[in-house]
């Protein structure tokens, strides 16, 4: 290696990889969305409102695939600034659904936000873990969580700004107010945040290319095969998916990625219902205003821990091993949401929520550095592509569990405006107690099928 090949500084790809997936992570905003489509269109039923988010992420799955193949062989550069041109293009486009019949509106949002939106995301989000992974293989866990540690931060940021443009209050972040915003409207909001993502994650994708061949950090050197593993460093992905060990990630993670998107695509409404139901109707304009800022907050303060947690437990797994970590994530998470929907007073609300975003964020960040590990790093891109389609599952379960298994608690009555005269809307108040039981479930069963799977067998 040349030492004109060892110019780049590999902490710069770190800092593109942020930029870029905290452009993305904005994805999990989709709830500060649903109550303002639903005023806009209110033939749109729960599960209606919901199946965008869930196609944005089925697509958003999906294109990882294709994605990672691609920057396999083109590089991660061109993959990801092709990512942020379709991700805003689908957002522009999708400020036109308020155009639309009420008939149509939903399917063209889907097309534009959700299955556009999903591409772009999915073509970006993939070029910086494999980058990443191929700079750091001496902090591979570390690494990939701070990769993918903006786009659980993503949230924090954005869910603020959406809700303050759709509504023209201002910017706000723990209640402290930064700046005044103008007025919007939902569609408006599509448009503006269209823009920025376009900007920012092509911005970011300039600083990703590839390390040298060969490359290895200063004084790292490669750690021995585990005992009794072969000479094949590098799985394919045929190789791969023939692992009895890749259907067992696989499997668990679609059950963490379940529970913590029924819960991070749903956290403003669910807080909605939880709030609203436990209130003497009706309930006056301000009150409920102040009910939707605080599911805003709730969307904020989850994307925080989601992030958080991609940095620790991809900290912790590179200390005590993927599967602990992995056990003691699906063990929290599972119990969490077999508690959520007794954690009904607002701190509860944050800590349980908390916890379950502190889980998945590590779920993301230990599951490419487990894939790694396993299947080693040549083929990353398109790999984890294949492992990924275990969250587009889960994008697609853990919303329509919420969706579907949701009882109707009461149709609430609330003031929607005070002046000229006083209108009165009904609010629909969500039981999703089953929903919540089956996630758990899945996430113990999960940590009993991590503790019993053994990595695979390297042929010579």
């Amino acid at each position: 290696m040349t030492s004109s090949e060892r110019v780049m500084n590999r902490w710069l790809v770190v800092a593109g990889a942020l930029i870029i997936q905290i452009s993305l992570g904005a994805v999990y905003i989709w709830s500060v969305f649903q109550t303002p489509l639903r005023r806009v269109f209110p033939g749109w039923s729960e599960t209606a409102v919901t199946l965008p988010a869930q196609i944005v992420l089925a697509s958003f799955a999906l294109a990882v695939i294709f994605g990672g193949r691609i920057q396999d062989r083109l590089g991660p550069r061109r993959v990801a600034t092709a990512g942020g041109a379709i991700l805003g293009l689908g957002l522009i486009l999708a400020r036109f659904t308020g155009q639309m019949p009420e008939t149509a509106a939903l399917g063209w949002l889907i097309l534009t936000f959700a299955v556009l939106g999903g591409i772009g995301i999915g073509a970006a989000y993939v070029c910086p873990i494999a980058t990443c992974v191929k700079w750091f293989p001496d902090k591979r866990g570390l690494i990939t969580g701070l990769a993918v540690a903006g786009f659980g931060a993503g949230a924090f940021f954005f869910a603020p700004l959406a809700r303050g443009m759709i509504s023209g209050t201002p910017y706000t972040l723990f209640g402290v107010r930064l700046f005044g915003l103008p007025e919007l409207g939902v569609f408006n909001t599509f448009f503006a945040l269209g823009v920025i993502f376009f900007v920012a994650v092509v911005a970011g994708a300039q600083f990703l290319r590839n390390p040298p061949p060969g490359y290895a950090p200063p004084g790292w050197t490669p750690p021995a095969p585990a005992a009794g593993a072969g000479s094949k460093v590098d799985y394919g992905p045929r190789e791969m998916l023939k692992t009895p060990v890749f259907w067992i990630l696989w499997i668990t993670y679609f059950a963490g990625c379940t529970a913590g998107l029924q819960v991070i695509m749903k956290a403003s409404p669910i807080w909605q219902s939880f709030r609203i139901s436990m209130a003497p109707p009706p309930v006056p304009a301000g009150d409920f205003t102040a009910i939707l800022t605080a599911g805003a907050v709730a969307v904020s303060i989850l994307a925080i821990f989601n992030s958080a947690g991609r940095i620790l437990w991809g900290r912790v797994s590179d200390g005590i091993g993927r599967k602990p970590a992995l056990m003691i994530m699906l063990l929290l998470c599972g119990l969490t949401m077999l508690a959520l929907d007794w954690m009904r007073a607002y701190p509860l609300y944050i800590l349980g929520i908390g916890v379950i975003g502190l889980c998945f964020g590590g779920f993301l960040a230990v599951y490419p550095a487990v894939t790694a590990d396993y299947f080693g790093t040549k083929h990353l891109g398109v790999n984890y592509g294949w492992m990924f389609t275990a969250y587009g599952a889960g994008g697609l379960a853990g919303p329509y569990l919420a969706a579907r298994l949701m009882r109707v608690a009461g149709d609430v009555p609330y003031v929607a405006e005070e002046e000229p005269e006083v209108v009165l809307a009904l609010f629909e108040a969500g039981n999703y107690r089953v929903a919540f039981l089956v996630a758990g479930v899945a996430c113990l069963v999960a940590a009993v099928l991590v503790k019993a799977m053994r990595p695979p067998v390297r042929a010579a």
